[in-house]
């Protein structure tokens, strides 16, 4: 049972916007007239059977097919939502020729060009057949006849509906548009837009995703119809009010299972250790390590629902495994078979965890910043004994109090014993000392909203985290203790901890890839070698498809890889950016079975391992150099982030 099992009601006001904006145009319309629904329309819609007898189309399956794709970007008659309004548009030839294919009718007409100006998204070719097409364009005759289209009635839910639906929400939603539905990475889905946009809406946009980086959830399997119905209803009503996790709680959760005197002194096994891969397996709970010199399964664990990161500890001995139903799971590498000595659960939802890494600290705290509650727990290093949890500071750089407050990115210097945590939606970088009795807040260092994801410059001076609902990266300087500059980049960076590297004309720069739009954005990260270039965008590099997650690179090899993972056309692909020539070498499929995600490279750089994200997925491990694949490991569950022993120790990105 979901954790969230004890949530109440509560009403909230008007919020803003859907999901992360939406197809131009038109949205996914997907194929399929109905004779019998228009025979059974005709029956009472005389507008509907003067259509069907003068043009041989459905108008009510043209409205149908409206309904449950397009309707998810467009509205009929009640203004503009993700796509321009599409009353009063049947007469236009433009539209029948745009149907047929959206990228020429775009390419080769001023009305096109001046539409994907205002819009910034050209609709996918969805292969239209031509009677859908003359259904839609019936529909729009009928419908500019009898005026706006209004949206379907939700679904009842019954109370054992509603909690099914929360706990649905909470695991396929709420990370990217919070348990209020205020949004951050994701954009606001409260109760009043979310009515405004209706049944039909909600569920198109939940079937077939959008451009921007919203998931399709119906067309990829994840979700079937009755699930998203029930979403599609759940979200019209006031988001409930989720439950506090107080200390006395988070002690009764720990799990002590291999005391430090009972573990090994030395590794137990001739194993490179160093050259492990911990790689996630998400929706399975498991976590796979792999042997990364002979491409061996060593283990498999059982770590809790839906792990997001894995991070070494500052030796490198443990893996610290972060669910997100914020179970830690700490996991010994030099055991005879490397196992789970510890447990705790210091969160309802988490994303990140971060060791102490500081020279005399090293692997004897542990911080997990929470999702919800808005609040930052510290264990013992070793063992996970809660020692500390401290309530989150709820206003924002805005100046007002927010409900939520949650710890995106954590990263530790290794110069200074702090922890540096991106607060998202309030704006600001937390700076804790794990020195001073209850590890306090020390400085809380105001930089954009909403912060998600971010790492270290090559210095490991500056953290760089993506305030990825204002379209820029916030650099912070953490031995000055201050915002050193922001940087514009694409719709919604997600770079994940980034990636560095020496640029033949620019010197050391760090890039991010979007979710929003098909580029990535390299910048200048050399303040003392290279000020002239400093924080600004130096190379803009257009990759097939919008939807990318991560990019990584490797100090022994000449290329940084990006992934698509949430394109609707690209997401089995990955673009090899070469450091030489300052260009897209080539972009090529990698995933059979379902989405390629994530890079991570072995220790010296020699091979590249990305994960095959599907139910029957695999490992695709590539030549670091050619590019080659040089294995396929099969047999995994969903397989998402790997982590590579040395180089997450060592902030190799």
């Amino acid at each position: 049972m979901s954790t969230f099992s004890r949530f109440k009601s509560r009403s909230l006001g008007p919020l803003r916007l859907l999901f992360l904006s939406g197809f131009v145009l038109l949205a996914s319309c997907g194929g399929g007239s109905s004779d019998v629904a228009g025979a059974a329309a005709d029956s009472t819609d005389p507008l509907a059977a003067a259509s069907r007898r003068t043009t041989g189309a459905d108008a009510a399956a043209g409205e149908a097919l409206f309904r449950s794709t397009c309707s998810g970007c467009h509205t009929f008659g009640r203004g503009k939502h993700l796509g321009p309004d599409l009353a009063n548009r049947a007469q236009d030839g433009w539209v029948r020729n745009f149907l047929r294919d959206p990228a020429k009718a775009t390419a080769d007409t001023g009305y096109g060009q001046r539409l994907l100006a205002e819009w910034g998204y050209l609709m996918p070719d969805f292969g239209l057949s031509e009677p859908d097409i003359a259904n839609l364009l019936a529909f729009f005759t009928r419908q500019d006849g009898l005026g706006p289209l209004q949206p379907s009635a939700p679904a009842e839910l019954t109370p054992t509906d509603f909690e099914q639906t929360k706990n649905l929400y909470f695991n396929r939603c709420a990370g990217c548009h919070g348990l209020y539905r205020k949004g951050a990475t994701g954009p606001d889905i409260g109760q009043q837009r979310s009515q405004w946009i209706g049944t039909d809406g909600l569920g198109a946009l939940l079937r077939h995703g959008t451009p921007r980086g919203m998931p399709d959830f119906g067309t990829s399997q994840i979700l079937d119809e009755s699930e998203i119905s029930r979403l599609a209803a759940y979200l019209q009503l006031a988001p409930p009010e989720p439950p506090l996790l107080p200390m006395s709680e988070i002690q009764a959760s720990w799990k002590l299972l291999v005391a430090p005197e009972q573990r090994p002194s030395a590794p137990q096994h001739a194993l490179n250790w160093q050259n492990f891969f911990g790689v996630i397996e998400r929706d399975a709970g498991k976590v796979s390590i792999f042997d990364g010199d002979t491409l061996q399964p060593v283990v498999r664990l059982d770590v809790g629902f839906a792990v997001h990161i894995l991070r070494s500890s500052a030796t490198g001995r443990y893996f610290y495994a972060i669910g997100r139903d914020g179970l830690v799971s700490l996991i010994d590498l030099w055991a005879t078979v490397p196992n789970v000595v510890a447990t705790v659960k210091g969160c309802h939802d988490a994303r990140s965890v971060e060791s102490s890494r500081f020279e005399g600290y090293e692997d004897k705290y542990l911080v997990e910043g929470c999702y919800w509650p808005p609040q930052y727990v510290v264990f013992d290093g070793l063992t996970l004994e809660p020692l500390a949890r401290n309530d989150l500071p709820m206003d924002s750089i805005d100046g007002e109090t927010l409900p939520e407050v949650r710890v995106a990115a954590i990263v530790a210097p290794r110069s200074e014993p702090l922890w540096v945590m991106a607060l998202k939606e309030s704006g600001f970088v937390a700076l804790v000392d794990y020195t001073q009795p209850g590890f306090p807040l020390v400085a809380n260092i105001a930089a954009e909203r909403f912060l998600h994801d971010g790492g270290w410059d090559h210095s490991g001076r500056y953290f760089i985290v993506a305030a990825n609902a204002r379209n820029k990266l916030a650099v912070i300087d953490v031995k000055e203790r201050k915002l050193a500059a922001t940087v514009d980049t694409g719709t919604t960076p997600h770079p994940g901890r980034g990636a560095n590297w020496l640029d033949p004309e620019y010197g050391w720069v760090n890039a991010t890839t979007h979710i929003g739009e098909p580029k990535v954005s390299i910048y200048g990260a050399d303040p003392q070698g290279r000020p002239d270039v400093a924080w600004r965008v130096v190379r803009e590099v257009t990759l097939p498809s919008a939807g990318s997650l991560f990019l990584k690179t490797h100090p022994d090899s000449p290329w940084v890889l990006f992934d698509m993972t949430l394109s609707t056309t690209n997401s089995r692909q990955v673009c090899a950016y070469s450091k030489a020539s300052g260009t897209v070498d080539r972009c090529f499929d990698v995933a059979r079975n379902g989405k390629a995600v994530h890079f991570e490279f072995s220790q010296d750089g020699s091979r590249v391992w990305v994960s095959d994200w599907a139910v029957d997925g695999a490992l695709v491990v590539l030549d670091g150099s050619t590019l080659e694949e040089v294995a396929r490991l099969g047999g995994l569950q969903t397989p998402t982030g790997k982590f590579n022993v040395h180089n997450t120790v060592h902030d190799i990105y």
